[in-house]
């Protein structure tokens, strides 16, 4: 992995155990993001993506457990430190907005009060000062009249606000990379647009070292990912620059994704769709997961989990088909 990345991570791997059987959410994961640098993790929903994201920063709920890997941010390995020390990572150095704003706020809280706290937890600064500070985190995400939407509560944001505020919140105290989980799914699109283009300016301009997009809409990443990491069944299957993958598609799984996107080409009612179901992950079938829903599966394929094989230097893809292994 590139030496000078912000967030190196390194074979993690994510189990829930169930009663008969244990559920595999991550398996193996393996991702960089450096400095400047937007890159999105891609896929249906079950596959993995969330859990994924949430062992970043050692917040995968219980009986969850991360069993191996390393998730090195600036170079400090999270997964090694104490919980203690692990909270001044969490939010200064790594933050995260998670899939449901409506869900992510106190109702009985201003929104204002609310980053307050955030920026409180991390930098000793009076209640005035942090106040300042959280109407300028919402001017900041292109809120209108933010000193007076500051004191409003969430139910009087509509759901592209509610959505901003959480990044606002996210900002707050100064991370210097930004996990967001699939953050324009209850939106409709022109805020999503919206959100997308904040995203990218606060890169941009350098208010946000890297963002780890996680989305099921490979639109999203084509707008302004510079990588794809495409997940399936708690692996990666293909990575690589996304220009790439939009021209060329080398995995299966990845060309089914981008064949069911909508265009306007699409006969009214016609959106094609890839055929069966996400496996259930505490019981993947042999070999490559995918292989039940492959449209040019060989038999071969059945026989062991394909590993990922680079096929130029900055793209690998985990199959049999493409790499001969």
């Amino acid at each position: 992995m590139d030496r000078t990345a912000l967030l190196e991570v390194s074979d993690l791997t994510v189990e829930f155990p169930q009663q008969s059987a244990v559920v595999r959410a991550a398996q193996g994961l393996t991702l960089s993001l450096a400095e400047g640098e937007i890159v999105g993790l891609v896929g249906e929903s079950g596959c993995g993506k969330s859990a994924s994201a949430l062992a970043l920063l050692r917040l995968v709920p219980p009986p969850g457990r991360i069993v191996s890997g390393r998730v090195r941010l600036d170079g400090v390995d999270l997964l090694a430190l104490p919980e203690k020390e692990l909270r001044r990572y969490r939010g200064a150095g790594m933050a995260y907005v998670p899939q449901e704003p409506g869900q992510a706020f106190s109702p009985v809280i201003s929104v204002g009060a609310q980053v307050v706290d955030v920026i409180r937890a991390h930098h000793q600064v009076d209640r005035k000062t942090a106040w300042s500070r959280a109407v300028a985190a919402l001017e900041a995400v292109g809120i209108a009249d933010p000193a007076r939407r500051a004191r409003e509560y969430p139910h009087q944001y509509s759901g592209g606000m509610k959505q901003r505020a959480l990044v606002a919140m996210a900002l707050a105290a100064g991370p210097r990379v930004l996990i967001a989980d699939e953050p324009t799914t209850a939106i409709d699109p022109t805020l999503q647009a919206g959100i997308l283009e904040l995203f990218r300016s606060l890169v941009e301009q350098g208010r946000l070292g890297a963002l780890l997009l996680i989305t099921h809409d490979l639109s999203a990443v084509a707008r302004i990912c510079h990588r794809v990491l495409v997940m399936y069944a708690g692996r990666i299957v293909e990575r690589a620059p996304t220009a790439e993958v939009l021209a060329h598609p080398l995995h299966p799984y990845t060309r089914a994704l981008l064949a069911s996107r909508p265009r306007p080409e699409h006969p009214r009612g016609g959106l094609p769709t890839i055929e069966g179901q996400v496996p259930d992950l505490a019981h993947l079938p042999p070999g490559c997961a995918f292989a039940p829903r492959c449209p040019v599966v060989e038999e071969r394929c059945r026989q062991g989990v394909p590993p990922a094989v680079a096929v130029s230097e900055a793209r690998e893809v985990a199959c049999i088909l493409e790499t001969g292994q």
